[in-house]
């Protein structure tokens, strides 16, 4: 569904965030990536300065799962939040890639 509305040009979108029932009004898609992360948050249970490694590697992992990485300067935006360079990111989505295989 996201998918269709991007490659329709779509500047806002309604996603169901988090747990089921929980439905967010977001207003760009620049916002639903960061309530994207903020709900990666509240499910590893810390702020994204404290992850670890493998911490990030599973919120990667959720939010590629989750679409994120269809959005445009979603990789920078994420890199950014997680201090992290964006070829850091890359290389946790060819890893989580190569262990579907």
């Amino acid at each position: 569904m996201i998918i269709n509305a991007i490659s329709s040009g779509a500047t806002s979108v309604r996603l169901q965030i988090g747990a089921p029932g929980v439905d967010l009004s977001i207003g760009t898609l620049h916002d639903a990536l960061q309530e994207m992360i903020r709900s990666a948050e509240r499910e590893i249970g810390s702020d994204s300065a404290s992850w670890s490694r493998e911490e990030k590697q599973r919120v990667v992992r959720m939010l590629d799962e989750r679409g994120a990485f269809l959005l445009r300067g979603a990789v920078d935006d994420i890199a950014e939040v997680m201090g992290v360079s964006r070829i850091t990111i890359y290389n946790y989505l060819n890893a989580i890639e190569a262990s579907a295989e």
